[in-house]
């Protein structure tokens, strides 16, 4: 070993604090959602439930209002489903339309890590919910929380031959990486045993009673679609596909999106491939890496508790020397794999086995019946008659998979019924954004992301069309806060929320994904954002280079300036302008 590393000495966190009391995450929870007085719980229950996949949130949309009549705030919860991969049947959809419908705010929301989330339970429906879900073999452990979360994965129906396979080692890895806690069965399930989740123990034999010392993210891409953004995960999975078969898979590591604003000391960050490892290892090897954050993160400051910042601070050399020695060989040298895009293929797609997959473009991936497009209730009508299953998508979209020939014509009656679209009729630019939730709801956001970003690409297209780009794609994405579920670092146009109606912008990531943006200007409003693009778009009509994409060409033309790798830009630095 080439240097002593030990974790950051100091002061605990107050999560870690309240970890250590929580008696392997049982807390007062139980106790909590039986008072009957508020909607609200207390502080260290709001840190645990998030390891059993919920949020404590409330309507800020109604906060004033209800301070003005001494009312306590609206509160309600978010719960975000484990979906390993994106993957759920159609009663399993049914379930939770059923759910959205009677005990959420009416909507589902799909999120950018291919899980489910509801929101607007009241405190004294979420065991009622949590039932439901185990109904159909479904939960929410491990969907939040200071664990591994949701593990990604690429669902491009071309390599179908080798999808399942693959498909089966995200859901290896995401059952082998559950707390073993009896928690979450005990508070919400009555005692009761989930089937398919590994049997529970009083200890943690991977994560020990203090778990790790912030979330963990998995995601496995199945070149040539990065569709999962893999360089944004924790632990990057890059599928190694040989003569027609998967034979193991590129790592990467140490990615991570969030920041925060004036601390140039956070920063997003592009995970680094340290090598291959066959197939049959990965799962080892994915607890090994996970039990060195476990054993180095930062429990003192969680600004600085993810895995990227560890490796930045122990090394990539010494990573790669301890994980070698955990793993007790040595991960083999990178093997070549190419990425070519990150969006998804709307419409009906045909795979390699026969069966068809259809893909609806779902803005934001907010499923809602709307005046004139019933999306809920033509997805509700399409599960009832589905055969396959249904796969989220990274990109917030919604893949009707493993349709057979037989059944296609039935589910395309019911597609044009119903007016569900694939997104032609929009700008490329729409099809591929994203935006997180913000608000109304989430208790971080800054300023406006989902409810907001539509219409702003309306008034982006009508530059798009002047500049003759209608069916040009590039990748734009928005989030509320500097928190980065919608990966806008990643994107070649992105907006981290800085105030009401104010916004960073971000320019020069890869289309790919293997380059982050840089903060192009600061703090600016609409009419500087609309004003900024229309130079940009016009220069890039007349000056690109044949097949240069968007961010490609901001660097190129020196708006951004890449660091000497070209990979990781620090986006917390405004950009020379």
């Amino acid at each position: 070993m080439t240097k002593e590393v030990e974790a950051p000495k100091g002061k605990l966190s107050a999560n870690e604090i309240f970890k250590d009391k929580s008696n392997f995450l049982r807390g007062t929870i139980e106790q909590s959602f039986k008072e009957p007085l508020s909607g609200k719980i207390p502080e260290m229950d709001t840190q645990l439930i998030k390891f059993h996949g919920s949020y404590m949130q409330d309507n800020r949309d109604e906060r004033l209002i209800r301070q003005k009549k001494k009312l306590e705030p609206s509160y309600q919860f978010m719960v975000r489903v484990r979906t390993p991969g994106g993957t759920a049947t159609p009663e399993q959809w049914l379930m939770m339309d059923e759910a959205a419908n009677t005990i959420g705010n009416g909507t589902l929301k799909v999120t950018t890590r291919q899980a489910f989330q509801i929101h607007g339970i009241v405190k004294w429906d979420v065991k009622t919910f949590m039932q439901k879900m185990n109904s159909v073999l479904l939960d929410s452990l491990a969907a939040c929380g200071d664990v591994n979360r949701n593990v990604m994965n690429g669902v491009n129906p071309y390599q179908s031959d080798v999808h399942a396979e693959i498909y089966d080692y995200a859901s290896k890895i995401s059952e082998h990486l559950l707390p073993r806690t009896q928690a979450y069965h005990e508070i919400w399930l009555d005692g009761e045993k989930v089937a398919g989740t590994p049997q529970v123990e009083e200890i943690e034999p991977i994560y020990g009673e203090h778990y790790l010392p912030r979330k963990f993210k998995i995601g496995l891409a199945v070149p040539p679609s990065n569709d999962v953004d893999v360089y944004s995960q924790d632990i990057g999975l890059i599928a190694i596909i040989e003569n027609g078969e998967l034979t193991g898979f590129n790592i990467a590591v140490g990615g991570g999106m969030g920041m925060t604003h004036g601390e140039p000391e956070t920063y997003p960050q592009l995970a680094r491939t340290i090598g291959y490892v066959a197939k049959e290892n990965i799962v080892d090897a994915c607890e090994k890496i996970l039990t060195i954050q476990r054993d180095y993160g930062n429990r003192t400051n969680r600004k600085n508790a993810r895995f990227k910042y560890t490796i930045d601070r122990v090394g990539i050399e010494w990573f790669k020397e301890e994980l070698n020695r955990r793993l007790g060989y040595d991960v083999q040298p990178t093997r070549e794999a190419k990425f070519e895009k990150r969006g998804d293929d709307y419409g009906w797609v045909k795979g390699t086995d026969g069966n068809w997959h259809f893909t609806l473009f779902i803005e934001n991936g907010r499923i809602k019946d709307v005046d004139g497009y019933p999306l809920m209730t033509g997805i509700r009508e399409i599960a009832k008659v589905h055969t396959g299953e249904f796969r989220m998508t990274p990109n917030q979209n919604l893949m009707i998979a493993n349709v057979t020939p037989h059944k296609k014509r039935t589910i395309q009656k019911l597609i044009e019924q119903y007016n569900l679209t694939d997104g032609k009729h929009y700008s490329a630019l729409r099809r591929n954004s994203i935006a997180c939730v913000s608000l109304p709801t989430c208790g971080l956001a800054m300023a406006e992301a989902e409810r907001y970003l539509p219409g702003l690409i309306t008034k982006i297209d009508a530059i798009i069309d002047e500049a003759g780009l209608h069916e040009e794609e590039i990748v734009i994405r928005m989030s509320g806060c500097p928190n980065g579920c919608s990966r806008a670092a990643m994107a070649e146009i992105g907006f981290i929320g800085k105030g009401p109606g104010r916004y960073n912008m971000y320019l020069g990531a890869s289309f790919i994904g293997d380059r982050l943006s840089k903060m192009y200007l600061e703090n600016i409003d609409e009419e500087r954002i609309l004003a900024e693009l229309t130079t940009l778009i016009n220069r890039y009509a007349k000056e690109r280079e044949e097949g240069e994409h968007f961010g490609d060409f901001v660097v190129r033309i020196g708006i951004v300036e890449p660091t000497t790798d070209g990979t990781n830009f620090h986006a917390n630095t405004p950009a020379h302008v």
